[in-house]
């Protein structure tokens, strides 16, 4: 028998963007000390909450993609400092603990496109292939 993934709820898909939304602004106000991210960008493409909206993920690739370990690390150090900052921020009954990953997905689909514009799929995409 397969474990099947339960679906966020609406609960947590608004407060995931109300999270996102508030460290974007917190981020571009805020100087961050750690070297590591000084003149870096970082995008915040998702966060997604648990259910108790205690933890959030949150999904995020520096601009342009270089030295993402690097830059992943140096966020990850500064989480306690963005929680107090997003306390301030939000209003929520608990400010979640956030955890930083990487974000795959823009190199998931440059991958798909990339096998999509090959010509051999492409042929057989268009119904012209004589197997």
């Amino acid at each position: 028998m397969s474990k099947q993934k339960k679906l966020p709820s609406q609960r947590q898909l608004r407060a995931g963007e109300l999270v996102r939304h508030a460290l974007v602004d917190v981020l571009a106000r805020e100087e961050l000390r750690d070297p590591d991210l000084k003149g870096v960008s970082l995008t915040l493409t998702e966060v997604r909450c648990a259910p108790d909206l205690r933890h959030a993920r949150v999904y995020c690739v520096p601009l342009g993609g270089k030295d993402s370990a690097t830059a992943l690390k140096a966020v990850n150090r500064c989480a306690a400092f963005l929680r107090g900052r997003l306390g301030r921020q939000i209003e929520m009954k608990f400010t979640p603990k956030l955890v930083f990953e990487l974000d795959t997905s823009f190199d998931e689909a440059s991958h798909i496109s990339a096998l999509l514009h090959d010509p051999a799929v492409a042929r057989d995409l268009d119904g012209k292939c004589n197997d």
